[in-house]
């Protein structure tokens, strides 16, 4: 990028140039290399994930008529995108995801380019409509227009071709029926229509005509505004790997149909308004993730994944099942992220859990699980998991041409390919440091945290639990644990989170936990601890409400002084002078008051002989009848006790 190369025409001619990521720590906008300008010869070009800007090159594709590959990915080409009208039959893949190319799609593009193979548009603001052009190109494979400004509908020409593979239009402004799109798949294998504005119901319509099974392995429709029940003609499309049709407006049951996916890897249904209970004949056996959350599913878990021993990630939050934790969970030796919060679970918490070494996650909190934690839980590793992750199903490049050009060209299409592919991604939702997160990727893959509270969990914290090295986030809070806090908890050292809120745990904060300094989040409130609080490290930092709720607890985070043992609590001498001062003002008031009215009925009776006679024919009555004023012994108890 220095200026002397900026200006150097070269004597060479080059046939592959790759300068990705090449980003300056600046993040300045760069222009392109003039040298390209002098180059005529080029079949790869690879200039992604810098920050060029300017319009779209289309010059490098008029001086190079034998280019084959363009990738300008991830840079700040804007303008619209305007080609040549001279056809270049040798292009056959073009990717320009991430930039801020604006206005429509050319309706040249396929008369510019007639042998294109895979075009990746998305991420920019293209507008307008599909071009129906696309439908017509014959080696078109891979077509992603995502994340784009597209409107309309999708062209049931382009979904027929035979040699498309891959169909990805998500995030746009796309509407209509997407049953046809689905059921005139010819050679199609992977769509993806989430994030647009498709309605209507997916029963009503007639599906005798079509041919079962379709190519397709991936639908997702999710983010739509789809209706109605779940069409049971989706258990005749054998081939289906995956399936996500989360956060529209399905109601109604599971159909039983959908037992006969026996190909089923991914399969998300969450945020509709589902009822009624999993089939119990539900068990595909390459089951990886289930996401079924935020329904209203109901009854006990039966006997629906228990022979999906592959099965990854089971999250089944925010519905209404019953019952316990089923036995036949400890046979789901893979199972990594098990998620049943906010149900009505009861019972105890399953001991077929500490056999699962696979387990990171796990959330059973805002249930009615009761008795003892299992101290087996200690047992657990939670260990880093890539399976909890998806990732492609791309087949290896075959590196069997002898030509290092051709070599080095398919290990980088393939890279690129990878990148490109992961489409359907992997997260789940996890409550820790005082909110909710969401975790895919890389963070997913790292992160193990254990949430138990909001139970009815009793008993002592079991000391094992200090063993469970790896984890990042614990929370037992809202129970009715007793008993000490364990000092093995200074073990934890990866720890971020420890809520141990809303308990009746008493004796003293260990001095040992000053020692995670991990530790991000740290809350005892509402307990019964007694002692002093931590004043070293990170214990200093954290707010009052953590602490709050302990009537023996002390220290500057509550703004109580400790006495010298640390023990016990000492009362200020600036609360004991206000309360000497509060005891002598009450005593001084009471007895001028009684002298004033004693002094107010000797003057009456002294001034007045009627009142001086009743007074003394009642002190009479009172000498005769009542030895003992019960009114005048409490009244001397009283200001004996408070003054004296």
């Amino acid at each position: 990028m220095e200026p002397s190369f900026h200006t150097l025409v070269p004597k060479f001619q080059l046939k592959f140039i790759s300068l990705s990521k090449c980003r300056t720590s600046q993040q300045l906008s760069l222009e392109l290399p003039t040298f390209l300008y002098y180059q005529n010869d080029l079949r790869f070009v690879d200039l992604s994930q810098n920050n060029f800007s300017g319009t779209v090159p289309s010059w490098l594709l008029e001086n190079n008529t034998k280019l084959e590959d363009l990738i300008l990915k991830g840079n700040s080409f804007t303008g619209p995108l305007t080609l040549l009208s001279t056809p270049n039959s040798n292009v056959s893949s073009i990717d320009m995801f991430d930039n801020k190319i604006q206005g429509q799609l050319p309706t040249n593009i396929c008369s510019t380019f007639p042998h294109l193979e895979q075009l990746f548009l998305s991420k920019n603001a293209f507008q307008g409509n599909i071009p129906p052009c696309l439908s017509a190109m014959k080696n078109l494979s891979m077509l992603d227009l995502s994340n784009n400004q597209l409107a309309g509908k999708v062209p049931q020409e382009l979904v027929r071709k035979s040699s498309l593979f891959l169909l990805r239009l998500s995030n746009n402004n796309l509407k209509g029926n997407v049953v046809p799109v689905i059921l005139n798949a010819n050679g199609l294998q992977k769509l993806y229509l989430d994030g647009n504005h498709f309605s209507g119901e997916m029963t009503n319509f007639d599906v005798s005509t079509f041919q079962f099974p379709t190519s397709l392995t991936d639908i997702d429709l999710s983010n739509n505004r789809l209706h109605g029940k779940l069409p049971r003609w989706i258990g005749n499309m054998s081939l289906l790997e995956r399936l996500d049709l989360s956060n529209n407006g399905f109601e109604g049951s599971i159909p039983v149909e959908f037992c006969n996916l026996n190909n089923f890897k991914f399969f998300d249904l969450s945020e509709n308004n589902l009822s009624g209970s999993i089939p119990s004949c539900f068990n595909p056996p390459n089951l990886e993730h289930v996401h079924l959350h935020n329904n209203r599913l109901g009854g006990p878990l039966s006997l629906a994944f228990n022979k999906s021993t592959s099965l990854v990630t089971l999250d089944l939050r925010g519905n209404n099942f019953t019952g316990g934790i089923p036995k036949w969970i400890g046979a789901l030796s893979s199972l990594s992220v098990l998620l049943l919060k906010a149900n009505h679970l009861r019972g105890r918490i399953s001991v077929q859990l500490c056999t699962l070494y696979s387990l990171s996650i796990i959330d059973l909190s805002q249930n009615r699980f009761s008795g003892p934690i299992p101290s087996c839980l200690g047992n657990l590793t939670l260990p880093m998991n890539k399976d909890k992750t998806m990732t492609p199903d791309l087949m290896s490049p075959t590196f069997s041409e002898l030509d290092e050009l051709k070599l080095l060209k398919t290990g980088i299409l393939f890279e690129h390919m990878m990148h490109s592919y992961s489409y359907m991604k992997e997260s789940v939702e996890f409550t820790t440091k005082s909110g909710s997160y969401s975790y895919g990727g890389d963070i997913l893959e790292y992160m193990s945290g254990i949430d138990l509270s909001c139970n009815e969990l009793t008993g002592q914290i079991p000391l094992e639990l200090g063993n469970l090295h790896e984890i990042h986030s614990l929370n037992l809070s809202h129970n009715k644990l007793v008993g000490v806090i364990p000092s093995s908890f200074s073990k934890l050292k990866q720890i971020e989170s420890l809520d141990l809120s809303y308990n009746n745990l008493s004796g003293e904060i260990p001095n040992q936990l000053v020692e995670l300094n991990s530790l991000g989040v740290f809350s005892v409130a509402h307990n019964n601890l007694s002692g002093s609080i931590p004043e070293q490290n990170q214990f200093v930092t954290f707010i009052e409400s953590s602490y709050e709720g302990n009537p023996f607890l002390c220290g500057p985070m509550l703004h109580i002084s400790c006495s010298k043992t640390g023990s016990t609590s000492t009362i200020s001498d600036d609360e004991r002078e206000d309360s000497f001062l509060d005891t002598y003002v009450f005593c001084v008031s009471f007895l001028a008051s009684y002298v004033v009215m004693l002094l107010t009925i000797v003057v009456i009776l002294y001034i007045n002989p009627h009142w001086r006679g009743v007074w003394f024919s009642f002190v009479g009555k009172c000498i005769s009848s009542c030895r003992y004023s019960t009114v005048g012994n409490l009244l001397g108890y009283y200001i004996f006790r408070r003054c004296v």
